[in-house]
């Protein structure tokens, strides 16, 4: 499996971008008019490409799910009167063929075809030898693997003009997000690719416009390449996803709003000062290794005792007062309960193996002595 990408930075991809990379326009393309009038009235905002849905995958049936193929003369019209390029997303084979034949300057593919390896593989036979750029959405589910499995076939047909896009993933769980965010996911994949550019699309993340600017404002701190937003000229009207668009005048001052960070390379007088809080940072973090191996060899002398008295591993009442203590102590500490649940859960499942290995350790020479 391969363990690197071959990545065409964004300067090189023929077009004039800045810095961050910024993308907009409507989530549907719906007319010849509201496709025009977006593109002009964001024609004099921080945009790079513009953005429009062409053919749209909807959950259920009896909604609109595009305009279809004669959409793609309108965007990439607007995109001329604006001299942008333009971006739309493909998912299936017919779908990159009619928008090659119309000269989209760049294709997305979206989240529910990110999850299917299959469609995946069929978007990059038919790519194959072509020279166009690619963003690749994150899967619906919090797949890792996946979404890089993707970029590996898009490099195998020959596509290196490659960005992913962080659209956040599905859930069961009750949050202020449509899509929840689990910023974790693409910062390790930026780890493990810092060459491919990463953009965040806040519209689908919030699936509201109350927090675009927070969203959008933490992929910027964090350090992504780009935003993608959503821009309609009357969004409340919108054909689809109406609550997360706004209007280019919105739009305009939302990213008026926003602050961008600098790289090191951008500022590198600041890399003494964080070198040495780095240093600390390091310090501490062998530190707490270090108490940590020490408390797990406290817990497999209590897996001994356990074992010797004939006690079963998990002490409910225990766990109890441990978590409810932590919790005082680690919120007194400036500490946040989600942070301290999820470390004393991690340190609790631990320590539960541990004592697991001790029990079998002790019964496999029963084993043996019996044998």
């Amino acid at each position: 499996m391969s363990k690197e990408l071959n990545i065409t930075p964004l300067n090189k991809w023929g077009f004039t971008f800045s810095t961050p990379l910024v993308i907009a326009g409507p989530c549907s393309v719906e007319s010849e008019e509201q496709v025009m009038e977006t593109a002009l009235q964001l024609k004099d905002k921080p945009v790079d490409i513009l953005r429009g849905g062409i053919w749209k995958p909807r959950t259920r049936p009896n909604s609109f799910e595009g305009i279809g193929s004669q959409g793609l003369r309108w965007l990439k019209d607007a995109g001329n009167a604006i001299n942008k390029p333009v971006a739309t997303e493909v998912a299936n084979v017919k779908h990159v063929y009619e928008a090659l034949r119309m000269n989209i300057d760049i294709l997305w593919i979206g989240a529910r075809t990110t999850v299917n390896p299959f469609a995946v593989q069929e978007i990059c036979d038919a790519l194959q030898g072509v020279d166009i750029p690619v963003i690749v959405k994150n899967p619906i589910n919090p797949d890792l693997e996946l979404w890089i499995g993707a970029f590996e076939r898009l490099n195998r047909a020959g596509i290196t003009k490659l960005a992913a896009l962080h659209r956040g993933f599905s859930t069961h769980e009750k949050t202020k997000y449509r899509n929840i965010p689990r910023w974790n996911i693409p910062i390790e994949l930026k780890r493990r690719f810092p060459e491919l550019p990463i953009i965040c699309d806040p519209s689908h993340i919030c699936g509201t416009r109350e927090y675009l600017r927070e969203v959008a404002q933490t992929a910027l701190d964090i350090g992504f390449d780009g935003l993608h937003l959503e821009s309609h000229i009357n969004p409340d009207k919108a054909l689809s996803d109406a609550k997360q668009q706004v209007t280019p005048e919105a739009f305009g001052e939302l990213m008026s709003l926003l602050q961008k960070r600098e790289s090191l390379e951008e500022n590198p007088s600041a890399e003494n000062q964080l070198e040495m809080l780095r240093g600390r940072i390091d310090h501490l973090d062998h530190y707490l290794l270090e108490m940590l191996s020490e408390r797990m060899d406290v817990v497999r002398e209590i897996a001994e005792y356990k074992r010797n008295n004939n006690l079963a591993i998990v002490q409910p009442s225990r766990w109890t007062e441990i978590l409810e203590d932590r919790l005082v102590t680690g919120i007194r500490k400036n500490l946040s309960e989600k942070f301290i649940k999820e470390l004393f859960h991690a340190m609790h499942k631990e320590s539960i193996e541990h004592q697991t290995a001790v029990m079998m350790k002790y019964d496999d020479n029963s084993v043996e002595k019996e044998a």
